[in-house]
């Protein structure tokens, strides 16, 4: 898997921040999926590279995950898969055009002989999802687990009771040893992270 770092703004409520943005590219020599889209089309391509482009897989729909996905598709003629909870964050900044699949919990992904599994993680939007490779053991969390605890649940549409129990029951459940990589920041493991839950309900509250 190969990451990339794109830099742009996310906006929302009225609000306007800058931000840097992982990029996950999940393949082989041949063919690959991107996991997010945000801000720079061009140099995500560059990290693709020659690859066969299976799907552009979005863990949410936030404006500084989703703004370069309909061009990127369009470059690569690859779908765009989302979880339709967050369609109106999509339609918030593609409003002309919809995504092309549906992400659904448990849904199995193939790509250059392994598979991904989506696990639906609702809280910090409601349609939020990340992308489990248990043979490599990893998962690919956006912004729903950082290194550090839990993604923000400060905004419309997010729930901070709800990402909790998103965390405890589909990530914490996971191997200690199974490497997060998130939409923002430095990895992390599930190992790392669990022993914070009470931390982060007590600073939640």
């Amino acid at each position: 898997m190969d990451r990339t770092i794109t830099s742009g703004t996310f906006s929302l409520d009225g609000g306007t921040w800058d931000v840097d943005n992982n990029v996950w590219v999940v393949g082989d020599d041949t063919e690959c999926v991107v996991v997010d889209a945000p801000h720079d089309a061009r140099a995500i391509l560059e990290l693709v590279g020659g690859r066969r482009v299976l799907a552009v897989l979005l863990t949410h729909a936030h404006d500084d995950h989703v703004d370069a996905a309909r061009e990127l598709a369009d470059a690569v003629d690859a779908p765009v898969h989302l979880h339709p909870d967050d369609r109106m964050l999509w339609d918030a900044v593609h409003a002309d055009t919809g995504p092309d699949a549906d992400l659904a919990d448990g849904q199995q992904l193939s790509v250059a002989g392994t598979t991904l599994t989506v696990l639906h993680t609702p809280g910090h939007s409601p349609g939020s999802c990340c992308f489990l490779l248990p043979e490599q053991g990893v998962v690919f969390t956006g912004d729903t687990l950082f290194a550090g605890g839990p993604g923000a649940t400060g905004r419309s549409w997010s729930s901070f009771e709800t990402i909790i129990d998103s965390i405890t029951g589909r990530l914490l459940t996971l191997p200690p040893e199974t490497v997060v990589h998130t939409g923002h920041g430095d990895s992390t493991t599930i190992g790392a992270e669990a022993p914070h839950r009470q931390e982060w309900i007590d600073r939640g509250h």
